[in-house]
Order: C-alpha cells, then structure tokens, then sequence
C-alpha cells in the first residue's frame, strides 16, 4: 500500500478544514492554496503549509490547474483532494494530476468524464437496468412523429431544447390537444436562443422528491452503498435542508435502489466516494438522474448515521487499501439532518446578503456538529459560494433529530448578516416535514409569504421604553406593561426585544 505523507486540499472554506481534520488524524501532512480573499481564512492557519495561488477570482486562482501543480511539485506533494466544486469534477485536471505522478483522491479521469455526460451515462447504465424517466434517446423536430412518442410515453410530458438549459425551449404539456402548439413554441424558443431547434421528450414528474444513494468504490474491485439522503428542500434548484435516512423508503425499496447506485458504479469501474442521484415520484417509483463523482456538501448526514469517516475512506482507498467491510457489516444507527447556513435572505428570495460576521457563536451539545470555515469578525467573500457552515444534529430517531435542529438553529447566533438560519426553523417546525410528506416543491408549496421570517413589528418596544421612562420618572408603582401578542414568541420563549438586545 502506497503511503501518503504530504496532502494537498484544492478547495478553500469548510470543506478544506474538514479534509485536513482526517488527513491529521492519519498523521498525514497538510499543504492549503488560498487566493488573496482567503489570505487569513482558517483553513490556511490549520494546515501545515500554506501557498497563495491568486487573485480572489476563482478563475484566477482555485481553477489555475498549472499554478496547483506546480505548487505540488515545489512542496512535494504527493497527494491531491479536490473536494467538492472548483475543480473536484474536471476529468482533465484528474488527468494532468495522474500524469504529474500525484495520487488524485477520487475517480478516475475517464470515470468522471463519462458520469459528467447525462447522455452519456444512461448509456453507460442502460446494461443494468437501472429505471430511467421513460423519453427519447435522441433528439427529434418532427412534431407528428413527436406526438406519437408523447403518447406512448403518455402524458403529462416535457418537452426540452436539447442544445441548451435554463429552462429555455422547455415546456410541460399536459394533455394531447396542447401538444402540438407546445411543441412548435418549444422548437421556436430552441431554434431563437440556442440556433438549434431539436428537442428531448421525457415523462414529466410534476412533484418528485431528490433521493441520493452514497457508493463507495476501492481498487479490488469492491463497491457498497451507505444508505440514502434526502435532499427535497431545495431553492433554485440547489439544496438547502438534507437528512439521513429519508422518512418515505421502506427497506425493501432502500435495498432496490442501493443495488441500482451500486451497478451504476459498476458501469463506470467507479473508485472512491461518490453519489448517485434518483427521482422518486409520488408512487415511490424512482428514476436514474445523474452520478456525482465526488464527494457531496451533505457527506456528513451520511457519516453520523454510518459511523464512518468518509474522507478516511476516501484517502485509505487512494492508498490502494481494500474496503474493511462488506454492505452486509453496515446498518443505519439513528438519524441526522443538515441544515446549509447560508449568508442569503430568505425573506428576499434567498438572494446573497454578504457583509460582516459581526456575531458568531456556534452551538453546542450532544448530536450537534457545526463544519464551518469562518470565526467571528471574518467577511464572507463575494466571490464564491455563500455557505457559511453545515450545521448537523444527530438523535436516535428523526424527531430527536428535528428537535435537536431547532435547538441548535436558536443557540447558533450570527449577526451582521441574514442567513438561513429562520428558514431552517420554519422548515423543521412545518407540519408538511415532521410528517414527511414534502417534495421539490416544499418552498413554492408552503413558503409563499416569507414575511413568516420577519422580526415582529416594533410597536412593543414602543411600549417598553414607555414602562421605562416611567420607572425613570418614579412612576412604576402606577405602570403595569402587559406585552403585546406579537411581543411574545411562544416557540423562542423570548421576546424578539430581548432578542435583539442580546445580540
């Protein structure tokens, strides 16, 4: 087994500091790259060297592949971790690693590149079986010919551009009588914004929730799943709330769509930690949607149910080392949510509010854990990813784990900038949650008015400062101060003055 000494982490923030925890525990190394925004970031202070690889643009310095490399070979690095982002999925970067004679922690080069193609992966999967959402394998403009495939398929059904994204050339068709027009909208929309009018036709699953199976791959040819997360909650398409196991699979239905997350490894001689994503539907039917072939934001939910130390397992596979353990030996124990906390303004369409930690202090406790990369008086920076910390609870079932989460969201306190911190209390506190029965749509559905989010008005601490200027006169004995309704916030058990005043 080759031994790693030196470790490089390509990625900055939290993830770079939970890499280099494991790495030290293994009494390997640490070497960090940081651009000039991140010169005093704690994952620079924590490792055990330290390069500066560029201006804050990440363009200019967490994508500079060459300036990385060549820092490696100037400090004798012999590893690489890329985490996730950045550069963790760019089979090229995996392949000039590999060529540079430096251990990538993760898949190989033609691994990544086959899963980074949707097309190109369902081919790779089809050998198994794995279920599919049912559409065209090829793109298609005829819309008679078109029209019949909808309705074998049957509806509704979506049509989608097949040059482009962004929702561009992409429409939901209800019945057969709209598909004509629809389709001729569709290509027209295609043809205007991409110069290609060819569409994709697929079944339409209207409320799916986001199911992802984590795989684990070494060198001997041994693959097991750890069991899913689920990671409905979700805005612009981007995952907020995360939790393992999910409340609506049944051991039965677990173990089918582990057996599928394992073949679809298999397709691709798949090595190290990685995720494969599925759409269930409302008849817990579920589909094949893509391979993520690194590690996930939302690895930890995994770790506290498992035991395991994924990035331990990451490195150990890297070093050549067989799996310890075989699917039978794993089991889940318990249950852990995570909560992103992100420096965005839930009651402003989560839009970025960067600034100032002025405030920050983490919570506490049993079945708490806070993977963060910022410490009090730090800035966020404009120029990458908002996400502050991954605030996780562990309990022995979901609902110690929900009630730990709230807990936990009320002692986590941030100012000088919003945060999803009272998004993540509503969402445990929502009755559509606690029962498990949401979807993708849990924001569009139940968070419509986000001013559910916003501080009580005022006019109590107009009452307040009434009672006080009469004790500053003397008068107290004739006052008595009832607050009012909206002064008292049953849940927090404190006044949102009080609050604010603590801050």
């Amino acid at each position: 087994m080759k031994k790693i000494e030196k470790l490089m982490v390509a990625n900055r923030g939290e993830i770079a500091l939970r890499v280099m925890r494991s790495a030290r525990e293994m009494g390997i190394k640490t070497v960090a790259i940081y651009s000039e925004a991140d010169r005093q970031a704690l994952h620079v202070r924590y490792a055990d060297e330290a390069v500066c690889v560029g201006p804050p643009a990440s363009s200019a310095s967490y994508l500079r592949a060459d300036v990385i490399l060549d820092v490696c070979k100037r400090l004798g690095v012999d590893a690489i971790h890329p985490g996730y982002g950045f550069l963790s999925e760019n089979a090229g970067f995996a392949q000039q690693v590999q060529e540079a004679g430096i251990t990538f922690i993760g898949p190989s080069p033609e691994a990544i590149e086959l899963m980074g193609s949707k097309l190109a992966a369902k081919a790779a999967v089809a050998q198994y079986n794995i279920p599919m959402v049912p559409g065209t394998e090829y793109a298609i403009t005829d819309i008679e010919e078109a029209k019949v495939i909808a309705t074998n398929i049957g509806f509704p059904i979506l049509i989608k551009a097949s040059a482009g994204g962004g929702g561009k050339g992409m429409r939901v068709v209800e019945r057969v009588s709209e598909f004509e027009e629809q389709m001729q909208l569709a290509v027209s929309e295609a043809t205007s914004a991409f110069g290609d009018g060819s569409v994709f036709i697929e079944k339409y699953i209207g409320s799916p929730r986001h199911i992802e199976i984590q795989v684990l791959g070494d060198t001997h040819g041994n693959i097991v799943h750890l069991f899913e997360r689920e990671c409905s909650i979700q805005r612009r398409h981007q995952k907020v709330i995360e939790e393992a196991p999910s409340a609506v699979l049944t051991p039965e239905l677990r173990d089918q769509m582990g057996r599928c997350a394992v073949d679809v490894a298999k397709a691709c001689n798949y090595v190290g930690a990685g995720t494969v994503e599925f759409l269930l539907d409302e008849n817990l039917n579920f589909y094949f949607l893509e391979m993520n072939t690194r590690l996930q934001v939302e690895h930890p939910v995994t770790e506290q149910i498992t035991g395991l130390d994924l990035v331990k397992e990451q490195i150990l596979v890297a070093q050549g080392a067989p799996l310890s353990f075989a699917q039978e030996d794993l089991t889940i124990n318990g249950h852990a949510l995570e909560l992103r906390v992100y420096a965005e303004d839930p009651t402003n369409n989560f839009l970025p509010d960067i600034g100032t930690l002025t405030t920050y202090k983490r919570p506490q406790g049993l079945g708490v854990r806070v993977d963060d990369g910022f410490e009090e008086g730090m800035e966020i920076p404009i120029y990458y990813d908002p996400m502050i910390a991954k605030l996780v609870t562990f309990g022995k079932d979901r609902q110690e784990a929900i009630d730990k989460m709230i807990r936990a969201i009320d002692e986590y306190q941030i100012t000088g900038i919003e945060t999803t911190l009272p998004f993540g209390r509503f969402v445990m506190e929502h009755e559509a949650f606690r029962s498990g029965n949401f979807d993708t749509k849990f924001i569009n559905r139940y968070f419509q008015d986000p001013s559910v989010l916003k501080p009580s008005p005022a006019p109590e601490e107009e009452e307040i400062a009434a009672v006080l200027a009469a004790l500053f006169a003397g008068k107290a004995k004739k006052t008595t101060f009832t607050p009012s309704a909206a002064a008292v916030t049953p849940t927090g058990g404190m006044s949102d003055w009080r609050k604010n005043r603590m801050k």
